[in-house]
């Protein structure tokens, strides 16, 4: 259990949120993690609040030269990671205390190198809405073609076996491509623990956007970052939707 922990946390405008996910990665009972921050030119106060964060050496705060959007930004980081594990946490979301130490345990007693946990979601002033969010058990690589289950704050892979991920720039769904590369090599396997809390419902957030600016952005995850042709692009964005609309109706509470 002394493997190093890379956590991924690309940074915009969260200056109101970054303090809180900051401690919550702070006080993990598991400690050996180093933390990126790849701040995408934010024009709030981040700097600010993730300045006095800095005098512990294992939060690394990078900035990008110009606003290039979170694939870029998770892109850059997952080249600075060092550690055996790669954890995924936005920078306005929160952990449990024990997220890393009970997903790296049940990672390595079964032998898996690509898991995710269930969370429960928040609003904008850190309220519970009273929303959980599971998935299946197991996420093969065909479940994952069909709809992006694992959130992203829950995910965790195994980077000695994974190798590098570095997906190409799309706007949205970008972690969705992400998981898209590492199912090629690993199912993703549920920890069936509410483990972390979800931030829904800030300004820009994919969950205040409309259905059909969502639609366009799962047409170009197809389309521009999987290279499919635009019919086999239309097909796989009907069948997100279909998936995703099931998902609400089998795994949400």
């Amino acid at each position: 259990m002394n493997d190093l922990v890379s956590i991924i946390t690309p940074s915009y405008n969260t200056a109101r949120y970054i303090e809180r996910t900051i401690e919550s990665v702070k006080a993990q009972t598991y400690q050996n993690w180093e933390m990126i921050i790849v701040d995408d030119c934010s024009t709030d106060d981040t700097d600010s609040v993730v300045l006095p964060y800095l005098k512990d050496e294992r939060i690394k705060y990078i900035k990008n030269e110009v606003n290039s959007g979170a694939a870029v930004s998770r892109n850059r980081a997952l080249r600075e990671a060092g550690g055996k594990w790669i954890a995924f946490l936005d920078s306005d979301d929160l952990w449990a205390p024990e997220k890393l130490e009970k997903q790296i345990s049940f990672m390595k007693k079964n032998g898996y190198y690509f898991s995710y946990t269930n969370y429960e979601e928040i609003d904008e002033k850190g309220q519970t809405l009273g929303v959980k969010v599971t998935g299946p058990k197991k996420v093969s690589k065909r479940k994952m073609y069909n709809y992006c289950y694992p959130g992203c704050l829950t995910v965790m892979y195994n980077a000695e076996y994974i190798g590098l991920i570095q997906i190409k720039n799309i706007k949205k769904n970008n972690d969705y491509a992400m998981w898209l590369e590492v199912c090629q090599k690993a199912d993703c396997w549920l920890l069936d623990e509410y483990l972390a809390k979800y931030r829904r419902g800030r300004v820009g957030s994919v969950s205040t956007q409309s259905i059909k600016t969502m639609i366009g952005w799962h047409y170009k995850l197809w389309h521009d970052a999987e290279g499919k042709n635009a019919v086999m692009s239309f097909c796989y964005t009907l069948w997100n939707l279909f998936y995703g609309f099931m998902k609400k109706k089998k795994y949400v509470e």
